[in-house]
């Protein structure tokens, strides 16, 4: 269910509405595919698949959402050549030598709408956790721009609930530590912070335009050479980390949870105790308990969280920032 995570901190004073009113709100913005002159369509879809036609899912207080994004990616350098002709006709049409800014504009407008309904549509869907009872906003995207958008979309639904305030106010986690700080000191130091243990995957750089680049795959990450490639300036840009021997993960300098995979003591739980009949319920109730306490343990060893008044609130429209700060 979740591959990646990315966490925001949701605000303490907010209340979830009325999961009916919510349900109402997610239909009137259900996925809708693109338009033949479309560039982009964004909706949200069933987190339990297409039999089912409810898109906010409660699990244990836990809920679940999952916002679809279809595009219809044109070349760039179709849209250039195409552009570029365009312009050439019309300089032999009129005799003008020189074309104007507002007429390329139009030029590339009739273009793109030329040649977006023969454009292959992308399809790609991002999963997103609300725990409301620990107040965590947990999105299962690659990048920060992924995350931000959906958390966007999910601010613009709640806001349109009627009486649902105070708003969801949902922010980056930050920490003392940056992530990459962190790293090297369990590196240099070959000390794992509490409930965790580094795994035998990392990859180093160096903080400058060479990024100079060293990995570890499979590798013993205990040895006087990853500490001398640190004190040489390179950080750790991903480490591999197995949190509780129950959930193995790829920790980044952003501090994003990459590779998450729920180990085989979990996992024997899940076959033993059985399954529903689709699935997703035990699968949700699983994943969301391991991460509920995970998160904790990780934000504890990156340092703990900054005080509240040192973080900024994520606004609807802008774009994704760095959810850890540098050592203070």
């Amino acid at each position: 269910m979740f591959n990646t995570a990315i966490f925001f901190r949701i605000a303490d004073d907010f209340v979830l509405p009325p999961l009916e009113a919510l349900e109402e709100i997610f239909q009137s913005h259900r996925f809708v595919p693109c338009g033949a002159t479309e560039p982009e369509s964004s909706g949200w879809v069933p987190p339990r698949g297409n039999k089912s036609a409810v898109l906010l899912e409660s699990v244990g207080r836990q809920l679940i959402a999952r916002l679809c994004t279809e595009r219809r990616p044109v070349p760039s350098s179709a849209i250039k050549a195409a552009v570029e002709e365009r312009i050439e006709k019309y300089k032999e049409e009129t005799g003008r030598e020189r074309v104007g800014a507002k007429i390329k504009k139009e030029f590339k407008q009739e273009v793109m709408l030329d040649l977006l309904p023969r454009a292959f549509t992308k399809r790609s869907t991002t999963t997103l956790w609300i725990d409301v009872v620990n107040k965590f906003l947990v999105v299962d995207s690659g990048n920060l721009t992924g995350a931000d958008k959906i958390v966007s979309y999910l601010v613009e639904a709640l806001s349109e609930v009627p009486g649902a305030l105070p708003g969801l106010k949902a922010s980056p986690i930050q920490t003392q530590m940056s992530a990459a700080a962190s790293m090297s000191h369990w590196l240099s130091t070959r000390e794992a912070p509490y409930n965790f243990t580094v795994d035998r995957d990392c990859e180093l750089k160096t903080p400058d335009d060479q990024k100079s680049t060293v990995r570890y795959s499979r590798h013993t990450l205990d040895i006087d050479e990853v500490a001398q490639h640190i004190t040489a300036g390179k950080l750790p840009t991903q480490l591999a980390m197995t949190w509780n021997e129950r959930v193995s993960f790829v920790l980044t300098e952003t501090a994003q949870l990459k590779k998450l995979k729920l180990l085989d003591v979990v996992l024997d739980g899940i076959q033993e105790s059985g399954k529903d009949d689709d699935g997703f319920d035990s699968d949700a109730a699983i994943i969301t308990g391991e991460l509920s306490s995970l998160i904790p343990d990780m934000l504890e060893a990156l340092g703990g969280e900054l005080a509240e008044g040192s973080v900024t609130p994520h606004p609807a429209s802008s774009g994704a920032t760095d959810p850890v700060a540098e050592p203070a």
